[in-house]
């Protein structure tokens, strides 16, 4: 039978382990007698640990939550895994960043030695986005109560400021009513999906904007969103569209580039090799103007496949770019840059396919429509 001490170390691990032990159970894993564990709970109890007895057929103890937060018992991986999120926390947008880092001293101070240099080994540096103003947190205390009504299914009321700022004769925004659905983190920020009473839709949040109103409302039946997965009902809404995993523009185009030096700068797209040194690129973005902007980037001359929505939009991008440059009616004949030339050649070719004067046989695949 092991010593006392290093019993009631596995007794405490097998409670966080599972909601609910049976008696039995747990002195079969101990291997000791029920009269045992009756007595080894008990000494838990009298540490501070909340442990509840439940009767019945398979009656055992469960870990139940405190008043008090009582000594945790982590393994080696779940301590390196908590000082991790804390290194980290700041980065998270929950603005925690301050307690996060008193948090990391309490557990790096009770933890051994060999795990103490595991985590001081790691250094995280949390740097923001340069070329624009500090990104808010959420109030912690924000998330609380909106995570809490979540969890309860109550009707949110809330404050919630525009991302600009209003004229003075303007009307202050009318109160919010929402179901809340999920709370959700994207991109370092923190935002409250939630059906919109008096609109009648789906609305994301920003949380750094939401001053929650009290009390809460009625509780509620919850709604399904959109494709029934959060992440991509999300995702969808910050790419501009209501059907979820997909751009609202995407396109087709060969760029005179190796695949190569292509693929590490396409995002949400895919790039495959297309003859020598020329690739063949599939990209999606909120708009058809955004997605020429976004191709006419690469140092290489484009060959539009499909459709002509972006072919237009070639077009209408080479002509702003040529009088941006000078080039347009009216304006100093100078020099131009290469973006804005690129730009023109593609709006010719554009113009040159819907004339149908060029054909694209050779092309292996069916341009999209």
């Amino acid at each position: 039978m092991p010593k006392t001490s290093a019993r009631l170390l596995a007794l405490l691990s097998l409670l966080q382990a599972r909601r609910d032990w049976p008696g039995r159970l747990l002195a079969e894993r101990l291997e000791v007698s029920p009269r045992t564990v009756r007595r080894d709970v008990d000494r838990l109890r009298e540490l501070g640990y909340p442990i509840a007895a439940f009767k019945g057929p398979d009656g055992g103890y469960r870990l139940d939550a405190g008043a008090q937060l009582p000594p945790l018992l982590f393994d080696d991986d779940q301590a390196v895994a908590l000082a991790v999120a804390l290194r980290t926390a700041a980065a998270t947008g929950a603005g925690i960043g301050e307690a996060a880092a008193r948090a990391l001293t309490t557990v790096r101070q009770v933890m051994p030695a060999r795990l103490r240099h595991r985590v001081d080994a790691l250094r995280v540096t949390a740097v923001e986005r340069t070329g624009g103003p500090p990104r808010p947190q959420a109030d912690p205390r924000v998330l609380v109560t909106l995570s809490a009504a979540v969890h309860a299914r109550e009707v949110l009321r809330f404050d919630h400021s525009p991302g600009y700022a209003p004229p003075p004769a303007e009307a202050p925004p009318a109160v919010r009513r929402v179901e809340p659905h999920r709370l959700v983190t994207w991109g370092g920020r923190w935002y409250l999906v939630a059906w919109d009473l008096d609109r009648e839709d789906w609305r994301t949040f920003r949380a750094d904007r939401i001053t929650p109103r009290a009390p809460t409302g009625p509780r509620f039946t919850p709604r399904e969103v959109p494709g029934g997965d959060v992440a991509a009902f999300v995702a969808a809404r910050f790419q501009g569209s209501d059907a979820p995993g997909d751009w609202p523009c995407r396109g087709e185009v060969i760029l005179d580039a190796p695949a190569s030096a292509v693929a590490g700068h396409i995002r949400d797209g895919s790039v495959e090799e297309y003859g020598p040194d020329r690739c063949r690129v599939v990209l999606g973005a909120w708009s058809w103007a955004g997605l020429a902007a976004e191709l006419g980037r690469f140092d290489a001359d484009i060959e539009v496949v499909g459709p002509d929505a972006l072919r237009d939009a070639f077009a209408r991008l080479a002509r702003r770019c040529a009088a941006a440059a000078g080039a347009g009616p009216g304006g100093p004949q100078g020099p131009t840059s290469h973006f804005a030339a690129l730009l023109r050649t593609s709006g010719r070719v554009a113009e040159r396919d819907r004339s149908g004067a060029t054909a694209r046989s050779s092309s292996p695949n069916r341009p999209l429509g």
